[in-house]
């Protein structure tokens, strides 16, 4: 009886499988509701009351190896299956290689630009307090200025908003370092605008900053003009008087795009100057918020929308296709 055991556990270890009908039959013969192991623990009544423990270890060991070895015969004929659906001898599949998003690439060049003149990037949070937002830049709680920007404010603490301008983060960098100060600040920002083909509650800006002795308004449009040479090849550009609370004087910046084409005339409205940015000469009261004196160091300012810069590059015609993750859209842009 022990020994047919024996030859049994032999059989199993040494049994090989040539295909799925093979590892049935030996299941079957086994497992199977008429199979070894079932007839094996039929007999186990008439087993002698002495020999009854060893009996059954000896049947358990048998049902353990059994199954042992049908687990080895479902991995082998899972692995040749596979081998069969695919001829491992093709070539691999291409691998697709991704693109950066427009508004990114146009950041990087802008950082690039800038960088090469000795600008550092700054970065501050996007989840701001007034004072860093507002109250610093010359605009107190009921300034007019506050309505030109349409804010998200937290409603838990009113004083705690999502910044709506980058320029927040030149306040942060004024107040922990001296001059000299030379920044430049890219981010998101948020404001509270319906969404259109022109406007959008999200978007991204950089901002400038530049504070050190005797720096002057030719300095700031020197920087300008090497900026829209760099990054458009056009070095035409006209400073237009404007405000901005946190800069005096204020201006705003038009590039000369031309009049070369029917799209020319549509983007420019057939005068040929494009808008790209606002800038002017940091106020002394701003310098004197952030523990600056205003009598030794003067600094400018500049900042633009990066989607407005990549629309024009790119003559995209709707803001909301940056957000929308259309692979379509993103698959025509190469990193640079």
């Amino acid at each position: 009886m022990f020994d047919n055991i024996d030859q049994l556990l032999t059989e199993v270890s040494s049994f090989t499988s040539k295909g799925k009908e093979d590892t049935e039959q030996f299941r079957l013969r086994f497992n199977g509701k008429k199979g070894i192991l079932n007839d094996l623990f039929e007999k186990f009544k008439e087993v002698p009351n002495e020999q009854k423990k060893e009996y059954g270890q000896r049947i358990n060991t048998l049902k353990q190896a059994v199954a042992a070895k049908l687990e080895e015969l479902k991995s082998a004929t899972e692995i040749t299956g596979a081998q069969e659906k695919e001829d491992l001898t093709r070539p691999g599949f291409p691998l697709e290689t991704g693109t950066r998003h427009p508004i990114n690439i146009v950041r990087n060049r802008i950082n690039e630009i800038f960088r090469s003149i000795g600008f550092a990037v700054a970065e501050g949070p996007e989840i701001e307090d007034d004072w860093h937002n507002f109250s610093a830049l010359n605009m107190p709680e009921y300034h007019p200025a506050r309505d030109m920007q349409d804010t998200f404010f937290i409603e838990q603490n009113p004083d705690v908003l999502l910044r709506t301008h980058t320029s927040s983060v030149q306040i942060r960098y004024m107040e922990n370092n001296e001059p000299p100060i030379r920044i430049l600040a890219p981010g998101r920002v948020f404001r509270n605008e319906a969404v259109s083909a022109r406007s959008h509650c999200i978007f991204h800006q950089v901002e400038g900053l530049y504070i050190d002795e005797n720096v002057s308004f030719a300095d700031l449009k020197q920087t300008i003009q090497y900026f829209t040479t760099e990054l458009f090849g056009k070095s035409k550009i006209r400073m237009r008087p404007s405000y901005f609370p946190f800069t005096e004087p204020s201006a705003e910046v038009d590039v000369y795009w031309g009049l070369n084409s029917e799209t020319d005339y549509r983007i420019t409205k057939g005068t040929g100057w494009l808008e790209i940015m606002g800038c002017g000469m940091v106020d002394p009261s701003v310098l004197q918020n952030v523990n600056i004196d205003p009598e030794k160091y003067s600094g400018y300012a500049f900042g633009m929308g990066i989607e407005r810069i990549v629309m024009l590059l790119y003559q995209i015609g709707d803001i909301r296709m940056f957000f929308e993750n259309d692979k379509r859209m993103l698959e025509q842009f190469k990193s640079i």
